[in-house]
């Protein structure tokens, strides 16, 4: 296959398109039509977290590209009719229910899967099937148990059957009740049309290749690799056919892909001014964070408290194109608590401010209070800002 680049980008040019890739410069096409649905069916998949801070990240994604877009709506757009379905992707994630077919290759693998976490119990498998046939949609606390004790890992024989028939394509999650996966059948909720198109691992990887290289804008092959969790040597068997070109991005120093969308125009428009949820699609991968806007992004939710360094749930700030600075948010009644704010500098705090205003707003607080911000002399810049927003 050829390597030869087609195009030779700055680190600033690779910065706006990925920007643009992600829809978070200029007006995404959806924006006005498709609004939650559109932003899932362009990013190829949103991911899925328990934690819920100010919202659960599923929510977070599409406020982050569309403003305040209601939380019913959101969930309406995922849950609401046959247009998505839970699966593994780069995490556990919400796809578009037109993905089905090309996560083929993934639900073999799980089927030819040797060994497993947890032991099937003999019958458990042909009794779920069995009883949501039966009786379904149902969660698995409704098919006989989740858990056999309280510990989260230790699941009953159904909830393993369950999960892995989930694995395996023949039951998918409809909604969630409480948080709680609601399963049915995959022939009842998948459109016939979807669930019949069993492509080959090649095809099912390739278009998948294709899918994350045009949600990124560009990346190299490990960016790429990383969106749906697809092996190194996955990629690069269908890379030359995938409709990606190669690239240089100046300062990347590995090779990287592009889609030929992104290069024809410049990427320009309205940056968004926004908190990011930490498992957004546009910061998810630590290193490429790093390498298209120099900022260290880690979750500390599950680092011990004494060991954190900007907070349990700190979410990056996204001005101008940039990464500028994070807030670990929490909520105390109608007031939403900056329990410890980063500012890269004294320019930063108008943007800041703005998406912490905002972000309040759309959860329905009325306050915004500021506790620790780690370099002191910004505070009072800050809180000043956050006055004159809210009065």
């Amino acid at each position: 296959m050829t390597t030869r680049p087609t195009a030779e980008l700055t680190a600033d040019e690779a910065r706006r398109i990925a920007l643009r890739a992600q829809g978070l410069l200029g007006t995404p096409p959806y924006a006005r039509r498709a609004g939650a649905r559109g932003v899932l069916r362009h990013l190829g998949a949103v991911q899925l977290d328990t934690i819920s801070v100010l919202a659960r990240s599923h929510e977070l994604v599409p406020y982050a590209r569309l403003g305040a877009v209601g939380r019913k709506t959101v969930e309406d757009a995922y849950w609401t009719g046959a247009h998505a379905f839970e699966y593994w992707s780069h995490a556990a994630c919400i796809l578009p229910i037109e993905e089905w077919p090309h996560f083929a290759f993934r639900r073999r693998a799980y089927r030819n899967r040797p060994h497993w976490n947890h032991e099937l119990p003999e019958g458990a498998y042909d009794q779920v099937i069995k009883q949501l046939r039966a009786d379904g949609p149902l969660t698995a606390t409704e098919l006989g148990g989740a858990k056999k004790t309280n510990d989260w890992w230790d699941w009953s024989g159904t909830k393993v059957a369950v999960e892995r028939a989930l694995m395996y394509g023949e039951v998918v999650c409809v909604t969630r009740r409480g948080w709680k996966r609601v399963y049915d059948l995959a022939e009842r909720a998948v459109p016939a049309q979807l669930l019949h198109d069993e492509l080959d691992d090649t095809e099912c990887v390739r278009r998948l290749v294709r899918q994350a290289g045009e949600a990124l804008g560009v990346g190299t092959r490990a960016d790429i690799a990383d969106y749906h969790r697809l092996k190194g040597e996955q990629v690069d068997a269908v890379i030359a056919d995938s409709g990606l070109v190669p690239v240089t991005v100046a300062g990347w120093g590995r090779p990287a892909w592009a889609d030929p969308a992104a290069l024809e125009t410049p990427p320009r428009g309205r940056h968004r001014t926004t908190l990011l949820s930490p498992f957004d699609s546009l910061i998810w991968e630590r290193a490429r964070t790093e390498r298209i806007f120099g900022f260290t992004h880690r979750l500390e939710a599950y680092v011990p408290k004494p060991k954190r360094v900007h907070g349990y749930f700190a979410m990056p700030v996204l001005a101008g194109g940039r990464l500028v600075g994070r807030v670990d948010p929490a909520r105390e009644g109608r007031t939403l608590v900056a329990k410890q704010v980063t500012v890269d500098g004294g320019k930063a705090v108008p943007a800041v401010a703005q998406a912490l205003v905002e972000a309040a707003s759309w959860v329905d607080c009325t306050d915004v209070r500021v506790e620790r911000v780690e370099a002191p002399e910004l505070r009072e810049p800050l809180v000043a800002e956050l006055a004159r927003l809210v009065a």
